[in-house]
């Protein structure tokens, strides 16, 4: 992998506050921990943004009302965590189901998009009957380079395609362009410019939890345990921004082991 360099407009959605709040108490020593790292992360302003769920998804039903969808496939936990949050929001997605496809690093400096149950793309998709479906949503989190979604938009058949509307909450215009050949592609945020060097994402809960990267073969990381991203990242104050997510992991998993968002 090439050097992280430090991107110019650095977007941070903020799903660690309330996650956190509700599980461990307000005024919680976790609580009081996040609140503190998430007024550290915004220290940079104004190139780093901090993004909100409610914002997002206010954003995303503003660019235009839907009929109900037959069938939603969310993209992972993230996705199918999504869908339930705009269907609260809009009635868009009576049925939700979920594939489960992630981005990996494959050891050689790149990435692999894999399924982490081992089950393939093409029987997930069988199973949850999307050729049955006469109008298909596929939603996720955050499109960034884009190679996730455009596997499932592309594992699906051409007649299938043509009734389907793919959704996200933020992502990277340059990325969200070329989706848009292969079907519709709506998102609550869409930030101009170049992925890495002028425009990135990042949820809060991949700084402190385990899972955010996923490595072939090894067990998952947190952000901040790869240093040179964070210093990328948090130019001047990496350091302490670490410390403060080393403290707070060790509250929100003190097995070790990841603990993501629950989908509700």
């Amino acid at each position: 992998m090439r050097d992280t360099p430090t991107p110019r407009r650095f977007y941070v959605h903020d799903d660690l506050t309330d996650d956190v709040r509700e599980r461990h108490g307000a005024g919680s020593p976790a609580d009081e921990l996040a609140q503190t790292l998430m007024a550290l992360v915004r220290r940079d302003a104004p190139r780093v943004t901090v993004l909100t769920l409610r914002e997002q998804i206010e954003a995303l039903v503003a660019r235009g009302q839907h009929a109900p969808f037959a069938l939603a496939v969310g993209i992972g936990p993230a996705g199918e965590r999504v869908a339930r949050q705009l269907h609260a929001r809009a009635g868009w997605f009576p049925t939700i189901a979920r594939v489960d496809l992630t981005r990996e690093e494959d050891g050689r400096g790149g990435y692999a998009v894999v399924s982490p149950t081992g089950v393939p793309l093409a029987h997930q998709l069988a199973g949850v009957g999307v050729e049955h479906a006469t109008s298909l949503a596929v939603v996720d989190d955050t499109i960034f380079s884009g190679i996730t979604l455009r596997q499932v938009i592309e594992g699906l058949s051409p007649m299938l395609r043509a009734r389907t509307h793919a959704f996200c909450l933020r992502g990277v215009e340059e990325s969200l362009a070329p989706l848009r050949a292969l079907c519709p592609v709506a998102a609550g945020f869409a930030a101009p410019g170049h992925i890495l060097d002028e425009i990135s994402f990042i949820n809060a809960s991949g700084l402190v939890r385990r899972g955010s990267i996923r490595r072939s073969g090894l067990a998952p990381l947190a952000f901040f345990e790869r240093p040179e991203w964070m210093h990328a990242w948090f130019p001047g104050h990496g350091d302490d921004v670490i410390a403060l997510c080393r403290r707070l992991n060790g509250l929100l998993e003190p097995t070790g082991v990841p603990s993501l968002p629950a989908v509700v």
